[in-house]
This record gives structure tokens, C-alpha cells and sequence, in this order.
């Protein structure tokens, strides 16, 4: 497992939700993890929580994310998700305020602080240039910019929109990286948001739900990687 990663462009993050569970999740972990060795380009894998443990074990190339936690710390919380147990079982990050899991700006920020405690890498989740920008102001590792009417469509956002979001996150801080979501159905929508000056894209029903999501995550990332080649 990696220890500590530090994320450098490109990169790529599957999320899959609860699409796939048990083996089909594990061959799609194992597919991906092989697929980031050759393609040289880091993978993201934001596992179910029941999977957390068993994927960071099985995999070398993957940076294992926590989907949520809460900003609480050891003692009660009967259901909550503690940092400490999110790192423990091998995730080396966490996704925060996702469209499906939403957070209020005190929260998200309480989060990515609990987060920095132990070393976790913070990636958050934006759906308008406004909250991009306020999001931008708590200086989390990789900002998600996915506008929320896209998640799942097929259509991804229009370059005007990745470039508009690029411009004011970058603006707030150019070190955060950022990544282009929602609506990527395939590997010409990775080419074209990386070629577009995206750091990172990513996909999770048009994986998931592909008839082999393994060749479609390995097609994806190698997308990104020629595209990022070809810009730089």
C-alpha cells in the first residue's frame, strides 16, 4: 500500500458507490490497481466502508478514500463515522460533501480539519464556481467541480465551466488540485477535461454499470494519461 501519497497530475477517481459489492468490487479494485501501474497515473478508489479494509490490503497502486466521516472524536457516536477508524482501516483519505452526502460549510470544515489531524487527504466536493471558491478558502487537498444536475446524465460539463472553475480555485490557491466531475461517460470525456487543464477526472456509473467495468476504468485511465501527455 501506498503510505502518505502525494497526488500529482494526472489522476483519476472511481467511485462506486453501491453499484458493485463484494467480488465485482474486488475485480474492478484489482482491474484499476493494474491499470494505474501501467498507465503510470494514480487512482483514486473511494471504497464502501465494508470494502475500506480488504481493497487497501489487496491493491498497491490504489489511494483508498473513505466515502464520509464525521468530525468526531473517540466515545460516543453510536453510527457516526470516526476518523480515527476510517485510517485505521486502511483508507488514506476521505471524500467529503458529495452531492448523495451533503454537508454544511461549518461541518466541512470541521471535517478537513479532524482530517489534517491524522494526516488524511481531504477531497470535497463543489457543485457551482461559487461554492468551488468558498470550498477553496479551507485549502482541502483536491477539489471535486461537479455540478450536480450532470452526476449521472452522461453529459459532462461544458469547457467554459472547467476552465471558469480552474480559474477561481486556482485563483484562491493555486496548489489545490482539481479534479472535473460528473457526467464523464467515457474515454473522449476524459480526454477532453484533462486536455482542457483539468488535473483529474473521474467516473462512477459509467464504470459500474459498464458491461465490463473493468476494461472501461482501464480505458478511461489511459485516456487520461495520453491527454495529459499530449497538453504538457
Amino acid at each position: 500500500m501506498l503510505k502518505n501519497p502525494i497526488l500529482k497530475a494526472p489522476f483519476f477517481e472511481i467511485g462506486p458507490k453501491t453499484y458493485l459489492y463484494g467480488e465485482d468490487l474486488m475485480q474492478l479494485a484489482l482491474d484499476v490497481d493494474a491499470a494505474a501501474a501501467k498507465y503510470g497515473v494514480q487512482v483514486i478508489f473511494t471504497a464502501p466502508f465494508a470494502d475500506i479494509y480488504r481493497i487497501s490490503q489487496a491493491t498497491d497502486n490504489l489511494i483508498v478514500l473513505a466515502p464520509h466521516m464525521d468530525a468526531i472524536r473517540p466515545g460516543r457516536g453510536v453510527a457516526d463515522i470516526l476518523p480515527e477508524a476510517v485510517k485505521a482501516a486502511g483508507a488514506q483519505g476521505v471524500m467529503l460533501n458529495h452531492a448523495e452526502k451533503p454537508l454544511t460549510y461549518s461541518q466541512i470544515k470541521a471535517t478537513i480539519e479532524r482530517a489534517e489531524e491524522l494526516d488524511l487527504l481531504t477531497v470535497v466536493c463543489s457543485d457551482s464556481i461559487a461554492e468551488a471558491k468558498s470550498v477553496a478558502l479551507l485549502n482541502p487537498d483536491v477539489i471535486v467541480a461537479e455540478p450536480t444536475e450532470l452526476i449521472g446524465t452522461g453529459q459532462s460539463s461544458d469547457l467554459s465551466y472547467v476552465k471558469a472553475t480552474l480559474e477561481v480555485i486556482h485563483g484562491v490557491n493555486p496548489n489545490i488540485l482539481v479534479l472535473q466531475g460528473a457526467g464523464i461517460s467515457g474515454p473522449e470525456d476524459v480526454y477532453k477535461v484533462i486536455e482542457a487543464g483539468a488535473d483529474a477526472t473521474g467516473s462512477s456509473s459509467s464504470v459500474c454499470l459498464a458491461e465490463n467495468p473493468g476494461e472501461m476504468a482501464t480505458a478511461m485511465i489511459a485516456a487520461a494519461r495520453k491527454a495529459w501527455d499530449q497538453a504538457n
